[in-house]
């Protein structure tokens, strides 16, 4: 996507660029980053579906707590760092390999240390973590804090050196890789599969980017840098004092409270709060994202800092209020899928977390305020005041309400801390200096785009919220944006995204050295090529898939009993499932991946992996449930007759999943019609997220299915008349003036 700042007068001159197209591009970003973490969050959401359908309900306590901890441990460093490595490799030079060596060995040894103190004082962590007590286990953990703290800085290092284009493809790696492990050691490991699943991926994604790293990268840039001046430890030491202390508080806050609990209740209790932790926090995230767009896009024009703010809260509580409300109402059926225990102990977590979401709109709004003025000191306070109530309060109210005292910690929490921060917003929305500044004809308005944008399920690495701005003399000025929550990395339903935003070069500067035999028309072929790729994947996925049913039941003998999670995972061969997995990886990247809209492929992926999801069932011999009611049972009765058919209850088994996927075509036509309003990758996460959703709850919503087609199609035809009949109106117009 791209986001003009400037547009052009008669004159030439370059020209504030309007208002309104600015706000515009705001929310789109702000919009697409949301929809990209509702993506992702349906693969994460995938791994804790299979995790709790293959093991049971201690094992994914423990092991939820062992990843909890591992990710705790890794991030003292990571996420402490990560910003000191993407503002200093790329002014790195001649030296950027000893400072990427370097910081790794320094991550490694700090973690090491500090996994090494957790096992030897395990006894003191409770029960939940006693399968980490035997050598072999806790060589594992400590082998996994270490690889996870350089996997997250490994991504920044990519992001320093400007190829931040390989970490969607890392991350894929590693999400398809645990999910296929996952299964594979549900019968080898039944304690700790799900941890080493998690652990063993990581390998997957940093040994072949490490190679990348220290073989092609830093060879390429210590050439072209090689003048260049490297900075010193003074200045990277000043910076790391800094920029740490609000990480270290946002990393406490969220990666101890889920500790705590796994310290304080049994196993299987720790589970119950661990996904119901996972799922609610998607809706803070949704917060934090609106806020970081708000932070890049007041940072490069602050005087469009209150606008951002009025719309950004308004447009938050048109988004947030109906989400967190099917939250409250329907917790117990978002989490029936994982096991009706899952639903009659996690619900009440469930909703006080999508209820802490609403005040942390307002916190997080503050708290995006803050960085565009530049006041670490007061965010530093905040955040730490932040940290202290929550995991102090969690610790009080865990005693007299259970894993709730969690929910109730975050939700009162967050409340108090919004009422601190309203009189922020309040003095930054009375702060309006939108006035236009006096436009210099030599030193032109900067403008911005967006260079990449890119997340996937499991897909990234959540990072501070925070912003490294690096000039860099004769180049492309750089803000890389960090969007995400500090220590849930990959989580199951936190996506991040990472933002590039370049400043196009000064007239006054010198040219960038160009990297040698590459062009700018490099970037053409490079695209075929990935396509190609995908189309390539896409195909073999396929046959991979529908090659190994064959051998199944399919209708023969079908029952109407209905099909768990367990049992689907249990019946369908492992090639198919990686398969499965595959099928989804390659739609999310060509909507995220590629940077050039391809008409076909996230189509074509999309609808092969809904036909292997709705076959999966029938394969295994299970017939769609009919549905009920005497109106559904007259019309399918003449229908049948109608059409000859021995009765009527083929139709009422198999007209409703046909009807929910032939919604998909009205819904599509009506994102089509938000045009620039909403990016086409906006509108294809749009759509997956109601696929997905409508296959997982498809029971559930047979009887309204084709109710909902036929509003969905009315709805689209009048969209279409209405655009059709405006169109008119202004060719019409058109006409009378000439």
């Amino acid at each position: 996507m791209h986001e003009p700042a400037t547009t052009r007068s008669d004159g030439g001159g370059p020209q504030p660029a309007d208002s309104g197209h600015t706000h515009d591009s705001l929310f789109k970003n702000a919009y697409f980053l949301m929809l990209s973490t509702g993506v992702s969050a349906v693969l994460g959401l995938g791994f804790w579906l299979v995790a709790a359908r293959y093991y049971s309900e201690e094992a994914v306590g423990q092991g939820s707590a062992a990843i909890a901890a591992m990710r705790l441990l890794a991030s003292i460093t990571a996420t402490t760092m990560i910003g000191a490595v993407v503002r200093f490799v790329p002014r790195a030079g001649r030296e950027t390999g000893r400072l990427v060596w370097g910081t790794y060995a320094a991550s490694s040894l700090v973690v090491a240390l500090a996994a090494a103190v957790f096992l030897l004082t395990l006894d003191a962590w409770g029960a939940s973590y006693a399968p980490l007590g035997t050598p072999t286990a806790g060589a594992v953990f400590v082998a996994a804090c270490v690889a996870w703290a350089l996997l997250t800085l490994q991504d920044g290092v990519l992001t320093g050196l400007r190829k931040a284009e390989w970490v969607p493809a890392g991350n894929a790696v590693f999400s398809v890789g645990k999910l296929a492990l996952l299964a594979v050691f549900a019968g080898t490991l039944p304690v700790l599969g799900i941890f080493v699943s998690w652990a063993v991926a990581i390998a997957f994604s940093t040994l072949p980017l490490g190679w990348l790293i220290f073989r092609r990268l830093i060879p390429r840039q210590a050439e072209l840098d090689r003048d260049k001046e490297p900075p010193k430890l003074r200045d990277m030491g000043r910076f790391l004092a800094g920029d740490s202390l609000g990480a270290l508080f946002s990393l406490a806050m969220i990666n101890l409270l889920p500790v705590m609990v796994a310290v304080r209740f049994t196993a299987a209790e720790n589970g119950y709060f661990y996904v119901a932790y996972t799922v609610g926090g998607t809706m803070e995230f949704m917060a934090i994202n609106m806020a970081s767009s708000l932070t890049a896009h007041a940072s490069h024009d602050p005087r469009q800092l209150a606008d951002g703010v009025r719309g950004a809260l308004r447009r938050m509580t048109l988004l947030l209020v109906p989400v967190v409300a099917v939250l409250v109402l329907f917790a117990p059926y978002i989490l029936t899928p994982f096991s009706p225990d899952y639903a009659e102990h996690g619900s009440t977590v469930l909703r006080l977390l999508a209820l802490g979401a609403l005040p942390r709109v307002v916190v997080e709004l503050y708290i995006g305020v803050l960085r565009v003025q530049g006041r670490t000191g007061v965010l530093a306070a905040l955040q730490g005041a932040m940290c202290a109530l929550v995991l102090g309060s969690a610790a009080v109210l865990f005693t007299p309400a259970g894993i709730a005292g969690a929910g109730w910690a975050v939700l009162l929490s967050m409340t108090l801390i919004a009422v601190v921060s309203t009189a922020g917003l309040r003095a930054a929305l009375r702060h309006d200096d939108s006035a236009p500044a006096p436009r210099t004809p030599a030193d032109p308005s900067y403008g911005t785009r967006w260079a990449k944008l890119n997340a996937t399920a499991g897909y990234g690495t959540n990072w501070a919220r925070r912003a490294a701005y690096q000039p860099r003399d004769g180049d492309e000025d750089t803000v890389t944006l960090f969007i995400g929550r500090p220590g849930y990395e990959r989580e199951a339903l936190q996506a991040d995204t990472l933002a590039l935003i370049v400043r196009p070069e000064s007239p006054t500067r010198e040219p960038a050295p160009q990297e040698p035999g590459r062009t700018p028309l490099d970037q053409e072929p490079r695209e075929r090529r990935l396509r190609g790729a995908l189309w390539s994947l896409l195909g073999v996925a396929t046959v991979f898939f529908w090659a190994p049913l064959a051998d199944l039941p399919w209708l023969d003998g079908a029952t109407e009993a209905a099909l768990t999670g367990r049992q689907l995972l249990d019946g369908l061969p492992l090639p198919s499932l990686t398969a499965g997995s595959l099928l989804l990886v390659v739609f999310v990247a060509a909507v995220t991946v590629c940077t050039r809209r391809d008409p076909w492929l996230p189509g074509a992926a999309l609808s092969t992996a809904l036909l292997a999801l709705y076959a999966a069932p029938v394969a295994l011999g299970r017939e769609p449930r009919p549905v009920d009611g005497a109106f559904y049972g007259k019309t399918a009765g003449f229908l049948a007759d109608v059409l000859g058919l021995h009765g009527p209850e083929p139709l009422l088994r198999w007209a409703p999943p046909v009807c929910q996927l032939l919604c998909l075509v009205p819904l599509w036509l009506l994102l089509a019609s938000a045009g620039g309003r909403l990016p086409w990758q906006g509108r294809w996460g749009v759509l997956y997220l109601v696929a997905v959703g409508g296959w997982v709850w498809r029971e559930a919503l047979a009887p309204v299915a084709p109710p909902l087609l036929l509003a969905l199609a009315v709805l689209a035809a009048l969209v279409r008349v209405r655009r059709l009949t405006a169109f008119q109106g202004r060719k019409t117009g058109r006409n009378k003036l000439t």
